[in-house]
């Protein structure tokens, strides 16, 4: 069995990214394991700075790894997430999947060339072998697992069977509310699942993560009806089309075109309008992580702009 074709994309380089982990004293043993609840190596976890280097390419000398690049804000991607989640729990270990979150981490987004979101990699013995971007169908998911397994995977060691129950520490429970939220809003119940993140928000104010989940909602509510508003803000300025534009650009996964065009937006408006767009855009900086350098130049930008 082949790889399909139509997975198949441009070569990637990871050297950048390993000399950046390895610069911040990344260690030379063996892998580090990713604990899965109870224990175990996790079949699906987070990359970051800080486990790129081992939990990835070290890893990567074992099992085929799986790197989903993605963000919140893409129903796609999701959806993609929610699949390889799914399949990896269920793969026995054969692979495994690690997902960036390009909105928390976009050097690591950027690092891997990603030209739109989402987009997955495949990587062996720290090398990518094939990618592709977009959505697919399930069933397709898992032929192309099948391949990578049969094809590459048996070509690897597999993770050490003591390694592979070494005993980890048990993650934080998850509000079951959470889960809620997410199956209506994966059923497309936009209304529901703000409901369920509000009265979660009422119990846990301080929740970041949730008021980031609900306000990427909101975003994908606003976004569901309207056909193109990218065009239609090219023939009209007002402030309700820009703004319905720059949340198609925030999905888009280019951030800094949406808060660019809401400070242009905000200079032209005044009044009423002026404090709606401020406060639409500060909404967009809370779905991204503070430090990231789109917003902290977006924020000098706003500062400039309104003194």
């Amino acid at each position: 069995m082949t790889i399909p074709q139509r997975f198949v994309g441009g070569a990637l380089d990871l050297g950048q990214l390993k000399a950046n982990s390895q610069a911040r004293g990344a260690s030379a043993d063996a892998p580090a394991t990713s604990t899965a609840g109870n224990g175990g190596v996790a079949p699906f976890f987070a990359v970051d700075d800080s486990n790129f280097e081992d939990a990835l390419v070290r890893r990567s000398a074992q099992v085929p790894v799986i790197v989903l690049i993605g963000t919140a804000r893409s129903p796609q991607s999701e959806q993609l997430k929610s699949d390889f989640e799914q399949l990896a729990a269920a793969g026995g270990l054969r692979f495994i999947v690690g997902y960036i979150d390009a909105d928390t981490h976009p050097q690591l987004a950027q690092a891997f060339g990603v030209r739109n979101l989402p987009t997955t990699v495949a990587v062996a013995n720290g090398q990518p072998l094939t990618s592709f971007e977009g959505g697919q169908p399930r069933e397709a998911l898992e032929q192309w697992l099948a391949a990578l397994v049969e094809q590459v995977g048996s070509q690897l060691p597999g993770i050490p069977d003591a390694e592979a129950a070494q005993p980890g520490a048990p993650e934080e429970e998850l509000d079951p509310r959470v889960t809620q939220a997410e199956e209506a809003l994966n059923a497309g119940d936009f209304d529901a699942a703000i409901a369920v993140y509000d009265q979660i928000l009422a119990d846990d104010p301080q929740a970041t993560e949730v008021k980031q989940a609900r306000d990427t909602t909101r975003l994908l509510q606003r976004i569901s009806g309207i056909e193109d508003p990218l065009a239609a803000a090219e023939q009209d300025p007002s402030p309700q089309a820009q703004m319905a534009a720059a949340d198609a650009e925030v999905v888009a996964g280019v951030p800094e075109k949406a808060f660019a065009r809401l400070i242009e937006s905000m200079k032209a408006a005044a009044g009423d309008d002026k404090a709606l767009v401020r406060e639409r855009l500060l909404e967009l900086f809370g779905l991204f992580d503070a430090g990231d350098p789109r917003v902290l130049a977006a924020r000098t930008q706003l500062a400039s702009a309104l003194y």
